[in-house]
């Protein structure tokens, strides 16, 4: 489907301001490309996934792996998009801006 804004016009729902590298809980969605039925089908009211629905499952599974500081809440995988909730926890050190270094003049002699 081509962009139309008349009907593609989202407003952003995040907080203006919000620091959204926080601890906390989030709630996330991802959606297939074009929407398209990726990871399954529903049939009688229940997800069934495919191949893809398998290893979304999966990989959505192993994140505390890759990322020790989440964990992760529940989770619901449907044919073309998949809700999660994560929960961020608190890590020691938090990301600072580097430090500018004074530049050093340096004289030039003429010779």
């Amino acid at each position: 489907m081509k962009y139309d804004p008349r009907i593609h016009d989202r407003k952003s729902i995040r907080l203006k301001g919000y620091d959204y590298t926080q601890d906390g809980f989030y709630f996330i969605t991802i959606c297939c490309q074009y929407r398209l039925h990726r990871f399954g089908q529903v049939q009688n009211g229940e997800m069934h996934l495919n191949e893809y629905g398998k290893i979304a499952h999966d990989e959505w599974e192993k994140l505390p792996e890759r990322f020790p500081n989440i964990q992760l809440g529940a989770f619901q995988i449907m044919p073309n998009h998949m809700h999660g909730i994560i929960e961020i926890l608190p890590v020691g050190a938090r990301l600072a801006p580097a430090q500018k270094k004074k530049r050093l003049s340096r004289k030039i002699k003429k010779k």
